[in-house]
């Protein structure tokens, strides 16, 4: 079994900052890349930014130059550090994970459980 978590949203104003966490727990062999999504009322899921294993990272262009994501391997955590905030970033973020696990060995794919991001003065 394996779960991410996420955690660090909140209500914050226009301009203003907020970091977001996601740990993996379980049954993990292997990290491969880690992402956030961000799915806003009414509107479809869309992809904030990924990171590899060994660091690599991609970034959709509304947020680029503002969020930054980085992940921690030794503690299984993605973070998505998100600065400049504006209104139309007010979404529910979901984290996932690319990931081995054992108990049988395979390929899998997660997703933690959302976390809400408002943006509003």
């Amino acid at each position: 079994q394996v779960q991410l978590v996420e955690s660090g949203g909140g209500l914050v104003q226009p301009g203003g900052s907020l970091r977001l966490s996601c740990a993996a727990s379980g049954s993990i062999f292997r990290l491969n890349d880690m992402g956030w999504h961000r799915q806003a009322p009414g509107k479809q899921r869309e992809l904030v930014a990924t990171i590899t294993n060994g660091g690599s990272t991609n970034y959709a262009d509304s947020v680029k130059g503002r969020f930054t994501i980085s992940r921690d391997n030794a503690k299984n955590t993605v973070y998505l550090q998100m600065n400049s905030l504006k209104p139309e970033d007010t979404a529910v973020y979901y984290c996932n994970a690319d990931l081995w696990i054992v108990g049988p060995y395979r390929r899998v794919e997660r997703w933690g459980q959302g976390t809400l991001v408002t943006v509003s003065s």
